[in-house]
């Protein structure tokens, strides 16, 4: 039988092996964050910081582990893998909240699952906190609006919550984080996360086998529902009509509901106009793509997590030149190391150049901010930043500002809403009156649509 030193020391030999049989970056990269937890009789285990470090390992150093592990012990012992978990008091409450909230559900979700007509997959990603949440001025107000609903559901004035943003901003983190906090916190017993393609699937299979009064019953039974992409219900009038009910059902028994969509309602077309006017009645707020120190404070968060040391100026390089959203942060990083690891190379400045023109390259994509537009038009144009966005009418001015307001509308994610509010404070429809504006000078006027095509030229060629 094998104690808790015999794991240590026959771990430490194997890295010793390991250690000589590959580059030191490699055996930096991905051998220095491992820790040996536990031996039996059959296998060893192994705790790895990620899903990702697990995938790669298992895929590239499996033989190489295991005959190491021979050469030291003799056995035929077999390697597993845990991701790193804390083990804290507030983690095991935490767990143990989440499966008796689990288990507490109502039989007729049992039998919906049963059935197949529930999605298993809905539950609430563990991984998403609010503590592990970066906060920056793109998402503070969201950040502090979800904190206070998931503190004291149905109990604010933010029922129902709506949370918007472009593609890999957050939402769902957050959407997710304020689950598991009312959960923790006991604030909440019933707690279903689901996005909106899955809602609608469910309702499908309730309609085909007949039980669509058990799924309204099992929807209006939770404390709170989390609601992913609703965007995705237009033009979809059944589902629609189904979910007018229970959200009317929920928000009368001050049952919280927190929404998220990739735009201000305002702007969803496809929807009933009393789902619309519910959410627009709501508090909205929004997520802008993080600026330079929140990407910064991302990676450095998401070195660290993989047990990562990466030069400052890597970090700042990448920050930099990928701008567009979290994932694509974390997407670049990832390839990054594989980079390294495959090259057999040291994770620095140079490699970071390489893989950037290789990815931007493959992607053809250029990630450009809103500064960036204001300065290329304001250059062309000969005006300042203050002119542009002040309230000047003079014709050279006005023509900058709406055709910045269309480069802003066509390379960025932001909302109407947001573009106005980086332009003097302008509404949504002054946004659309300047972006149909250039659309008509181009059909139009060919020196216009030349000009355009140079401006655009510059802007591709930002990154």
């Amino acid at each position: 039988m094998y104690t808790s030193a015999d794991c240590q020391n026959i771990w430490g030999k194997c890295l010793q092996l390991i250690k000589v049989r590959i580059p030191a970056q490699t055996f930096n990269t991905w051998f220095q964050p491992i820790r040996a937890i536990s031996l039996n009789d059959d296998s060893l285990f192994l705790q790895v910081p990620n899903k990702f470090f697990y995938d790669w390992l298992d895929t590239h150093y499996r033989e190489l582990i295991l005959s190491s592990l021979r050469e030291i012990t003799g056995d035929g012992l077999q390697v597993k893998y845990t991701v790193l978990l804390t083990d804290s008091a507030d983690d095991r409450e935490y767990k143990q909240n989440k499966l008796s909230a689990t288990d507490s559900r109502t039989d007729s979700m049992g039998q919906l699952a049963k059935s197949g007509m529930i999605e298993q997959g809905t539950r609430i990603n563990g991984n998403y906190l609010f503590e592990n949440f970066v906060e920056g001025s793109c998402n503070q107000f969201a950040k502090a609006a979800a904190f206070a609903v998931a503190n004291a559901p149905g109990k604010t004035s933010f029922n129902p919550l709506v949370i918007y943003g472009g593609t890999g901003l957050g939402k769902t983190h957050l959407l997710q984080a304020i689950g598991n906090h009312a959960i923790l916190k006991g604030n909440a017993k019933k707690v279903v996360y689901v996005s909106s393609d899955t809602f609608t699937l469910d309702f499908i299979a309730a309609i085909q086998k007949n039980k669509t009064t058990d799924f309204s019953r099992y929807y209006r039974g939770v404390d709170m529902l989390l609601l992913d992409d609703i965007q995705f219900f237009q033009n979809k009038e059944q589902t629609q009509e189904q979910f007018f009910h229970i959200f009317n059902n929920l928000y009368q028994h001050k049952k919280q509901i927190v929404l998220t969509t990739d735009r201000p309602p305002l702007e969803l077309c496809g929807l009933q106009d009393r789902l619309l006017s519910r959410f627009q009645s709501s508090l909205t707020v929004d997520i802008q793509p993080p600026d330079l120190e929140t990407r910064i404070a991302i990676l450095n968060q998401k070195a660290k997590a993989d047990g990562l040391n990466l030069q400052y100026e890597v970090i700042e390089f990448i920050a930099q030149n990928v701008r567009s959203n979290i994932r694509e942060l974390e997407g670049f990083l990832i390839r990054l190391l594989a980079y390294s690891s495959l090259l057999q190379v040291d994770v620095d400045l140079n490699l970071a150049r390489k893989v950037l023109r290789e990815t931007i390259g493959m992607e053809r994509k250029v990630t450009v901010s809103i500064e960036d537009i204001q300065k290329v038009i304001g250059t062309d144009y000969a005006i300042n930043l203050d002119l542009l966005v002040g309230k000047s009418r003079m014709k050279q001015v006005a023509e900058a500002r709406m055709l910045a307001m269309y480069f802003v509308r066509e390379y960025t994610n932001l909302s109407l809403k947001t573009i106005g509010i980086y332009f003097g404070g302008r509404d949504h429809s002054t946004v659309v009156h300047a972006c149909k504006w250039v659309e008509e000078q181009l059909a139009a006027n060919e020196p216009f649509s030349k000009r355009v095509g140079i401006l655009r030229e510059k802007i591709q060629g930002i990154v």
